[in-house]
């Protein structure tokens, strides 16, 4: 199953860098998507299979490193291959790895199959994909459609709701359900998942929105902005080297307070970004936050899975990147409404403030600029006006993320006291409640 996932996306790949029209991108892009997305639950359902549960923080803490480190560095060494060569070689960068990493999976990859063997549920699929399709499609086009104020996206919410309703009813019915009930019966495992998703809200949102932020407003390059981005993964992978240390010598609540903490100081330095701000903050946010998503990660997947029955362990990862993934759309979604929102709201506050009596509009330097009595005068002013009022609602997003960060403390109450990453002998999966306690 490894092995097809990787050649899948690596063949995808290959033909995304040779597509020669939109709807050949676009449907070599599906395919990769295709493969691709079953990478990351299959490569953590096995290190999960592979190692003991005293190493399970540990294994945890470096696979995690690459999975957390590599999308961080990819805008910047997908910037550097497009200024240097072409864009076709982002895609085409993939097919070495691909062969190295299919080779590898076939020489070294334990035999066996991980998980149950039971009936693939075509009708629980089914609901599940055409419910996420249309919560995708809303996230996606509400913003243009002006959200519930269009009957497209009305359609797409009801589509939405009712599907994932019926897979909710019917996964309690089914004989082979494609997502056993069982999982959400552990205690730890669903505390993770509440975790997972705030996690993936900031965390994406962020992501998305500092790129334009500083070509469009800061006027980095492409490349640029990748390189002030980079230092955050420079910091998760000490803090993920810091937490494999660490692993069953502190109480895993104390190293997801530390994260989350980390976390919401990185975004406080981020809602004081400014206009004439230099590289320097940028930089140092971007490490803070890249420590503290080192220090959630690890003991957040370790402390869902110990618990959990080897027999769920496919379903669980699954599930564990489809929250992180679906959280991380209405992250980003929600983060453009309000961000939009906010935009033209403080370009009416700063808009009354253009009047023949302000100061600025006195000095003699800036009078020939910003000059009321003419078109080029006034498309400067409305210009500079735009500007603040994008870094304005910019900060206004990133203190909303901040508080929901915070929020999101609380929700370490969820976890039982003890209930650190196993360091040491741990009791059998079969007593969940031993190893909590």
């Amino acid at each position: 199953m490894v092995q097809l996932a990787v050649a899948g996306f690596t063949i995808a790949s290959a033909l995304c860098g040779m597509a020669t029209s939109l709807p050949e991108m676009v449907i070599f892009r599906f395919i990769q998507g295709l493969f691709g997305a079953a990478l990351v639950p299959l490569a953590q359902s096995i290190m999960l299979d592979i190692n003991p549960r005293e190493k399970v923080g540990q294994a945890m803490a470096i696979w995690g490193a690459g999975i957390m480190v590599a999308p961080i560095m990819g805008p910047t060494l997908g910037g550097w291959i497009t200024d240097n060569y072409d864009w076709r070689w982002v895609f085409y960068i993939n097919v070495p790895f691909g062969v190295l990493a299919f080779i590898g999976t076939g020489l070294f990859m334990p035999g066996g199959e991980h998980g149950r063997h039971r009936p693939f549920d075509f009708i629980g699929f089914g609901l599940l994909s055409v419910g996420i399709a249309a919560l995708q499609l809303m996230l996606d086009r509400g913003q243009d459609k002006d959200w519930f104020g269009s009957t497209e996206i009305i359609l797409e919410a009801a589509v939405s709701l009712c599907c994932f309703w019926m897979f909710g009813v019917y996964i309690t019915m089914a004989k082979h359900p494609f997502l056993s009930p069982k999982l959400l019966k552990d205690r730890n495992f669903v505390s993770s998942l509440v975790f997972m998703a705030l996690l993936g809200m900031t965390l994406m949102a962020t992501m998305a929105l500092l790129p334009p932020l500083l070509q469009g407003l800061l006027q980095y390059t492409a490349l640029g902005a990748g390189w002030v981005m980079m230092p955050r993964g420079v910091g998760t992978m000490i803090a993920m080297l810091v937490v494999g240390r660490l692993t069953g010598k502190v109480d895993s609540r104390l190293m997801l307070f530390i994260g989350f903490g980390t976390m919401a100081l990185s975004l406080w330095q981020m809602a004081s970004y400014s206009l004439d701000m230099d590289q320097h903050l940028i930089v140092w946010s971007s490490v803070l936050q890249g420590w503290g998503m080192g220090f959630i990660f690890p003991p957040l997947t370790a402390i869902g899975f110990v618990t959990l029955a080897p027999s769920l362990r496919n379903e669980g990862t699954g599930v564990f990147n489809l929250v992180r993934n679906v959280a991380g759309s209405i992250g980003i979604s929600f983060a453009e409404t309000f961000l939009v929102q906010k935009m033209q709201i403080s370009h009416s506050d700063l808009a009354t403030h253009v009047t023949p009596f302000a100061d600025s509009f006195r000095l003699p330097i800036l009078s020939r600029i910003w000059n009321l009595h003419s078109v080029q005068g006034l498309t400067a002013i409305n210009g500079e006006v735009t500007r603040q009022a994008a870094m304005v609602a910019y900060v206004d997003v990133f203190k909303l993320m901040l508080i929901v960060t915070l929020g999101s403390l609380p929700f370490l109450l969820l976890l039982r006291k003890g209930a650190a990453i196993p360091g040491g002998a741990a009791p059998p999966l079969a007593q969940p409640a031993a190893a909590l306690d």
